[in-house]
């Protein structure tokens, strides 16, 4: 098996990290990205490269199987174990071991040495310091205290705390060596497009209390089970989904979904499947089973279908809850993430608010501790009931032109979201990371390579830009315009260098860029950067007189010539 341009990125990234670094990586792949084929690749490497033992621990048995059998065919050779209850097998002393968290916590000194610990769905791992993961990795580095920790996850970070990253000893994991958006894998086709609608039947969730970060669950229930809103999302539903061959639909609770289920069987004559926590084993695998084999085509669950469950046919997501939790959003629309023969789209109908609250699922929105309120992340079309961006002033659905903002007054500075012309926004945001890399042609060896230069903003989205030193003409003359802002080191030969250099410390820091969105178009462009300090040179050479600093110059290619 071939790994896709960016999972084998991912997985030479955790080896530089594990090389160059002593703290534990992270890597951030959407869902339904493929992160099991990276795991099996670092399995696999670990025990025939470097003679290694692995563990691969998870919370539900789906993903279990998953890394089991993605393993065996990516490594057919390397012994593998299991240890999990619920898949009635508790195996020991295997090269790698793959292992249920909730079976093999206590059961760490009972595997042996083990080399490295890698978590899938790392965003699981609570940040308090009793939990059954902190309890195993202690008891691990007890047998083998060189031993290394590889998160994988959709979702870095929690509703209380923020990034699931940190500096030890506050966190397990450290830091995020790999991170890849919804949106860029849309775009090169991995992912399927989204489209996005709101309810008719509106909810008001001001009176909601909330409780450890979410919502309280017996309230949000009551508040989504009035019949006048349970019978009017489900005329919607049925109505968006004639042509669809998979719905799946988050209900707030046991009597909500229920109530779900008799509405669409009593009005609308469909049969949808319903599975709870408490689902009997043989009645769930049933229906799930039917459900993927396309006899079923509507199915509606209470909060259990979210990480582990794989139906690629998904070209619906219904939200009939809401939640205050990014997370859980995400894990809910990433239901309909993969891709699937003859499935054009996933459409997602949001009856909570979740879109409006979190913001568009390739830019979720995640406030820092402190941070205020600020822009709402997206807004509802008026006419079509799309869910889209704020940045977008007409409608991609419909065409819709929205009203142009009204102007602050009293500001103390300029604004930094720039004037709107031909549907475009400008925003200037912090940089928190920036991080530098050698970007090869997609299917074309030939092409020259360019200097991918990724900046972090928030906690879950990065920006990039390319940088042409291995060019020539306008491509070229821009990139020593880029790189002379930001060094007094000589402007490098070829990419490979200036990314060495970038590394070692040659360039000045990035604190913010200034982002432009164009509705309808496929990527946001960096137009503006705000710069620190220049480094002196590497080698000490204090006779070089310093450049100059361009102020509010783009030295970044445009997008229409970006060399994927």
């Amino acid at each position: 098996m071939e790994l896709r341009p960016y999972q084998h990125e991912a997985v030479q990234a955790v080896y530089d990290h594990l090389r160059e670094r002593d703290d534990n990586p992270c890597i951030v792949i959407p869902t339904g990205g493929g992160k099991t084929p990276v795991i099996a690749t670092i399995c696999r490497d670990a025990v025939n490269l470097w003679n290694g033992r692995v563990v691969i621990l998870a919370h539900v048995k789906e993903l279990l199987e998953q890394a089991a059998d993605k393993l065996r065919h990516i490594a057919p050779e390397v012994p593998l174990g299991v240890y999990s209850a619920g898949l009635k097998r508790k195996d020991l002393g295997y090269a790698v071991t793959v292992a249920g968290i909730q079976s093999i916590w206590k059961k760490a000194c009972d595997l042996g040495p083990v080399d490295l610990i890698i978590i899938d769905e790392a965003h699981m791992v609570p940040a308090e310091d009793d939990g059954m993961y902190r309890q195993f990795i202690a008891d691990a580095r007890a047998v083998n205290p060189q031993v290394r920790i590889v998160g994988l996850t959709a979702t870095p970070y929690r509703m209380k705390s923020g990034s699931i990253c940190a500096p030890p000893p506050h966190s397990i994991l450290n830091h995020i060596c790999y991170e890849v958006g919804v949106r860029e894998l849309i775009v090169q086709g991995y992912l399927s497009p989204l489209r996005t609608k709101a309810g008719l039947q509106r909810v008001d969730t001001s009176d909601l209390h909330v409780r450890a970060g979410e919502f309280v669950a017996s309230e949000v229930e009551d508040l989504m089970d009035k019949d006048a809103l349970v019978e009017g999302a489900c005329a919607e539903i049925v109505e968006h989904t004639k042509d669809r061959r998979a719905t799946l639909i988050f209900s707030s609770g046991v009597r909500h979904g229920q109530h779900i289920v008799e509405v669409l069987k009593s009005r609308h004559g469909i049969e949808c499947g319903f599975v709870t926590g408490d689902t009997p084993d043989g009645v769930r695998a049933g229906l799930l089973r039917r459900f993927r084999a396309g006899e079923l085509t509507y199915l509606c669950n209470v909060n259990v279908l979210t990480t582990g469950f794989d139906a690629p046919h998904i070209d619906c997501v219904a939200l009939m809850r809401p939640t205050m939790s990014p997370g859980l959003y995400y894990q809910m629309v990433g239901r309909g993430f993969r891709l699937h023969p003859g499935k054009a789209d996933c459409l997602v109908l949001d009856f909570g608010g979740n879109v409006l609250r979190h913001g568009p699922v390739d830019a979720v929105r995640v406030k820092e501790p402190g941070a205020g309120d600020g822009e709402p992340p997206a807004k509802e079309c008026p006419r079509c009931h799309a869910l889209i961006a704020t940045g977008y002033q007409t409608c991609p659905e419909c065409g819709h032109a929205f009203p142009e903002p009204q102007r602050r007054t009293h500001e103390a500075t300029a604004a930094s979201v720039g004037i709107l012309s031909d549907q475009a926004t400008r925003a200037e945001e912090r940089v928190s990371e920036t991080s530098y890399h050698v970007h090869r042609k997609r299917d074309d060896p030939s092409a020259p390579p360019t200097m991918r230069v990724e900046y972090r903003l928030g906690f879950n989205r990065w920006q990039r830009e390319w940088v042409c030193f291995d060019h020539t003409g306008y491509a070229r003359t821009k990139a020593e315009a880029w790189w002379r802002a930001r060094s007094v080191e000589p402007v490098p030969a070829s990419t490979e260098e200036a990314v060495e250099l970038a590394r070692a410390g040659a360039l000045a820091p990035t604190l913010s860029v200034t982002v432009e969105r164009k509705a309808g178009e496929k990527y946001d462009r960096v137009v503006g950067h705000r710069l620190g300090d220049k480094p002196p040179r590497l080698e000490s050479d204090e006779g070089l007189p310093d450049v100059p600093q361009p102020v509010g110059t783009t030295y970044g290619i445009p997008d229409e010539e970006i060399p994927f």
